[in-house]
């Protein structure tokens, strides 16, 4: 039986191979989505990116036979362990063959870094923060990702399970036909609610009016997710990091704003149209021509994806989110949209799942997060 040698990533060469590894395991699979790799390199880049200010992250490779057959980022977040007070240790960025013993020697790693630090959890598949990929897909293996989504193969969780480790979260994600007219009674309730909070739907000409309102976005999505227990608030830097990062990617169409009579904002969702097969075309390469088919996606398509909603505590349990899709679903209308897929939510967060109610939504993929006492 050949060995397993695990190395830690260390140059710009080996951060490439780390990040290039999943394109080379999912190769010709139909329904894996490549991320861009310099959008990856980038989120590793400790002199730009502002999580490193308050993250310890060790990235691995693990080889067989000379070949890589496996990969790990393992990292503590010091802003949780401070402020929340949970001592874990989160990995990400984790694929590997189908070979338990590769998964073993891969998650030595995060063992080895709880013990340094005296922590006794490990905790994965995670990012740094909230806004990173989670989950291990466990249904919808057939189902093309999206570009926020991991993806993996089903013997990801046989690996976990027979290494003693327990389900943390688990979140479902939906699909919905986009119907051609909406319910009278959201038409209704949308313009009562409106009249009775003197609100009204923003839109935006350019994205620079867009970046206008972005520091209350970012300020409403604190506001709508603290009370989640693993929350971490974004710094100053992290919000102008992101703010630089993803609003110019952003389809200002595909922004739907509300804000009250002084213009301040009470809620917001982002959806955008599906990059998933435009991304598979280009193959984590921006040049020389996946550029083109990002925008030929961004003009011409059939899905969207939802990405983020945000609604003010003063304005939650109001309906204020029924004002939000009767704007998305005149916004699909009219851009061709005929299908919706909602980004991950957790299992048991059923207020956001009856969002979709009126929409007869079909749950089409699950992920779950494991942990480990150690």
């Amino acid at each position: 039986m050949n060995s397993i040698e695990v190395r830690e990533v260390i140059t710009s060469s080996d951060l490439k191979k780390f990040i290039k590894f999943p394109n080379n395991l999912y190769k010709n699979n139909p329904y894996y989505v490549p991320a861009l790799i310099s959008e990856e390199m980038a989120i590793f880049d400790e002199n730009t990116n502002p999580v490193f200010e308050f993250s310890i992250c060790k990235k691995y490779l693990a080889y067989k036979s000379g070949n890589i057959v496996g990969r790990i980022a393992v990292i503590i977040n010091k802003k949780e362990v401070t402020d929340l007070g949970i001592k874990k240790v989160r990995f990400g960025w984790f694929d590997v063959i189908d070979d338990i013993e590769v998964t073993k020697s891969l998650l030595a790693m995060a063992y080895d870094m709880a013990n340094e630090n005296q922590f006794r959890r490990i905790e994965g598949p995670v990012g740094f923060t909230n806004l990173d990929k989670a989950g291990l897909l466990s249904k919808g293996y057939d189902k093309l990702a999206t570009m926020i989504g991991i993806y993996n193969f089903p013997y990801y969780h046989e690996h976990f399970k027979n290494l003693g480790f327990l389900k943390a979260n688990e979140w479902v994600e939906f699909y919905i036909e986009v119907v051609s007219e909406l319910p009278e009674k959201v038409i209704r309730f949308s313009k009562l609610l409106k009249e009775k909070y003197k609100l009204k739907a923003l839109q935006f000409k350019t994205k620079e009016e867009l970046m206008e309102y972005s520091d209350q976005i970012f300020q409403l999505l604190d506001d709508t997710y603290k009370v989640l227990p693993t929350y971490v608030p974004f710094s100053k830097k992290q919000i102008d990091y992101y703010k630089k990062k993803y609003i110019p990617f952003i389809n200002k169409d595909y922004v739907i704003c509300i804000a009250d009579e002084n213009n301040n904002l009470v809620g917001f969702a982002i959806t955008m149209p599906s990059y998933s097969k435009a991304l598979q075309k280009a193959n984590g390469k921006l040049f020389p021509f996946g550029w083109f088919h990002l925008l030929r996606a961004s003009k011409n398509n059939e899905w969207a994806n939802f990405y983020l909603i945000g609604i003010h505590p003063d304005y939650q349990r109001k309906g204020i989110t029924a004002i939000v899709l009767k704007e998305f679903f005149e916004l699909f209308t009219s851009k061709g949209i005929k299908y919706l897929e909602t980004n991950p939510e957790l299992d048991d967060n059923k207020s956001i799942q009856l969002l979709w109610k009126d929409y007869n939504p079909v749950n089409h993929k699950r992920r779950i997060t494991y942990y480990k006492e150690i």
